[in-house]
């Protein structure tokens, strides 16, 4: 069974709130303490998707992934949010936990990497947890590199360390 890529519509906010917060407990867990993950639940998750994507439909793009009619994955872009208008910003990749290492993370990385391109930018950027070592792989096979920069973000009451990762548009198929 193949996996099939849609745009995201308003119907899939809290199924993906769902996905995104068994994603995080699932990538995390070897690095972060259960209490860290524990809030926000799926329901809560599904709220902020719903609000976020209210304010930004206009200039975002959601992508979400099936197989077999059922939701595994999606990806979330915009612009960069550090206003640079030749980049945008790669703000999210999340698959349910069984389809890690089905190919899934990378047709939504090659079609997040299409649309940008489709949009004008030279360039992406996106952020991942520092001690997220299975997604800093899955990055840097795609032609992602650390760029140096880091920021500190909360998940849950755990302060985490963030490094932003860039690649080149030009010729981008997520390679």
């Amino acid at each position: 069974m193949t996996v099939t890529l849609r745009p995201a519509t308003e119907a899939d906010l809290m199924p993906v709130g769902a996905l995104h917060q068994r994603s995080r407990v699932a990538a995390y867990a070897s690095f972060l303490p259960p209490e860290a993950l524990a809030e926000p639940g799926p329901e809560a998750m599904g709220r902020y998707w719903a609000e976020r994507w209210g304010w930004e439909r206009d200039d975002h793009r959601m992508t979400v992934a099936e197989r077999g009619g059922r939701l595994v994955g999606f990806s979330y872009l915009g612009p960069d949010d550090e206003g640079d208008p030749a980049t945008g910003l790669l703000n999210a990749i999340h698959l349910d936990p069984a389809e890690r290492g089905r190919g899934t993370g990378r047709a939504l990385m090659v079609d997040a990497l299409a649309a940008m391109r489709a949009r004008g930018w030279a360039r992406a950027v996106l952020w991942v947890l520092a001690a997220n070592d299975h997604a800093r792989r899955f990055y840097e096979r795609g032609g992602w590199a650390p760029t140096g920069v880091s920021r500190d973000e909360h998940v849950g009451p755990e302060v985490v360390a963030q490094l932003r990762y860039a690649r080149a548009l030009e010729g981008a198929d997520g390679a």
